[in-house]
């Protein structure tokens, strides 16, 4: 489905709202990982209010598409997200890793809803992916899952017996999305484990491989779409993002993976990222 120009610049402008917010709501924690969770705003943003068979009225719905946010450490843009559709109370966001918060550092399924994983050690969220994809099959149900990775995160065993599973079981109803911003906590992926050709490893592993700009709505719906009419096996998109997307001075840093924003910079991030907050 093509966008039409309208809504591309309404998503665009969401979008921006929910780096502001996700500034926001780690400027007030003073902690919390800032530069994944700007760089995979783009993806969470089509998945949710574009592609996801999902229902914010009903969050619970069997048949709803799944989503696995397996690097979890980015949950502050999905809680902005799902604060967005009205699942979590928009005063709760500048609670965010508070003691007794709902919305703590990664994922919990318990507290917040519309989370279908609890996530923390990385590389877990393929497998369970492969989970939901194969109950789905099993069960003769339509819906889709949807894991978010990490490229630091592909650096994990778990992650390649995954990729060979999901294959042996030809899980068409599967698309992992590689958030490929090329840095992780201590440097660069290249200088602390080369991931090499990630897009030819999938391939070789039996999955469709797409590739696209991470951050440019109209390429991810393409490529979400191919992914989902690919009836052989599993697929992966590799969306080439920025870590730290938005503020000049966090891109592309590890130094921004994970920080304390102090004033004067949250002052400077908010003027380059513009918008508005959704919090309160």
């Amino acid at each position: 489905m093509e966008l039409t120009k309208e809504r591309l610049v309404e998503l665009k402008q969401i979008s921006t709202n929910l780096r502001h917010t996700i500034l926001e709501m780690i400027h007030t924690a003073g902690s919390g990982h800032i530069g994944g969770s700007l760089s995979c705003v783009e993806i969470i943003t089509t998945l949710y209010l574009e592609k996801m068979n999902f229902d914010p009225r009903n969050p619970l719905d069997p048949g709803r598409d799944r989503f696995i946010l397996s690097k979890g450490h980015a949950v502050p843009t999905l809680y902005a997200m799902l604060s967005y559709l009205g699942l979590i109370p928009r005063s709760e966001l500048l609670k965010l890793r508070k003691i007794g918060s709902i919305l703590q550092g990664h994922p919990d399924m318990r507290s917040v809803p519309g989370i279908e994983m609890s996530a923390g050690p990385l590389g877990l969220g393929l497998s369970a992916g492969i989970g939901m994809a194969l109950a789905a099959q099993l069960n003769k149900e339509s819906y889709h899952t949807y894991v978010l990775l990490g490229d630091g995160e592909l650096q994990e065993g778990i992650i390649w017996e995954a990729a060979m599973t999901a294959n042996k079981y030809k899980l068409n109803n599967l698309t992992a999305i590689l958030d490929n911003n090329g840095v992780q906590l201590d440097g660069c992926c290249e200088e602390i484990m080369p991931l090499g050709q990630v897009a030819a490893k999938f391939a070789s592993f039996g999955w469709q491989t797409l590739t696209c700009d991470g951050h440019n709505i109209a390429e991810l719906m393409t490529a979400f779409e191919k992914a989902e009419s690919y009836h052989t096996g599993p697929s992966i998109i590799i969306a080439k993002t920025v870590k730290g997307k938005g503020v000049s001075f966090m891109e592309g840093k590890n130094t921004w993976h994970g920080r304390k924003i102090e004033v004067g910079d949250y002052r400077q991030a908010i003027a380059e990222v513009g918008g508005i907050s959704y919090a309160e």
